[in-house]
């Protein structure tokens, strides 16, 4: 897109915003004009191309990643250029057949993408206020399908990875049963790892926030206590 077409949308944007800002009393509207500018601003400074581009990367780091780990080099990338969040999908993990062959093939790849991540961001001293989350929708069904060697979708227990962000790492949080059916012990709601990640964010969440498009103040999770054991 070119910076004059960039610009035209921008326009059209404050525009729509301002038929609805006489009805706004909360503030929000003022709040993300200044978000909305924050994001133009990067975009079109040149920063996110040129943090995209991975031509300007150093070679040796490259090779540390590997091609299958480019998406996390340009995710540390963004993040040094300024970006807030970044998110990315990466692999496939519906092993809905052939789970040990895909696993075999997929979590390799996974160690040595994350593990230079790591190494990246606490070389360069951003892992102190970088906080990294590895994560899927839900687990996967303790028992193997007979049909097709694989694992199908299961709500009672799944997992996810938590790093950086200044939190007290290095252990694990909960526990489930043997072959991971449900939790037994410290059970962790989903939402409170959004909680842990706004609280990094500086968001308290036990007291912020928005007004919903029936004007009523709705909080952003209803789970509010952060995992106490990372913070």
């Amino acid at each position: 897109m070119t910076s004059d077409r960039l610009a035209s949308r921008t326009s059209l944007l404050k525009d729509l915003d301002g038929l609805k800002r006489a009805a706004d009393n909360s503030g929000q509207m003022d709040a993300l004009d200044a978000y909305t500018q924050q994001a133009v601003d990067v975009v079109t400074s040149g920063r996110v191309a040129d943090a995209l581009d991975l031509n300007n990367e150093d070679q040796k780091i490259r090779d540390k990643y590997t091609k299958d780990g480019e998406s996390f080099l340009r995710a540390r990338r963004l993040v040094e250029a300024g970006v807030r969040v970044v998110g990315f999908n990466w692999g496939g993990w519906d092993t809905h057949s052939n789970n040990f062959v895909t696993l075999k093939r997929q979590l390799p790849k996974l160690d040595v993408a994350l593990a230079s991540l790591f190494e990246d961001l606490h070389q360069r001293g951003m892992d102190q206020d970088t906080t990294v989350v590895v994560w899927g929708e839900f687990g996967r069904t303790p028992r193997i399908n007979n049909n097709n060697a694989g694992r199908d979708h299961w709500y009672g227990v799944s997992m996810c990875v938590l790093a950086g962000g200044g939190m007290r790492l290095g252990q694990v949080v909960g526990k489930s049963s043997k072959n991971a059916e449900r939790p037994i012990e410290r059970p962790v709601h989903h939402q409170q790892i959004f909680a842990t990640m706004y609280h990094n964010l500086g968001i308290d969440v036990s007291t912020t926030q928005l007004i919903d498009p029936a004007g009523r103040p709705q909080y952003l999770v209803d789970h509010r206590e952060p995992i106490t054991e990372l913070i």
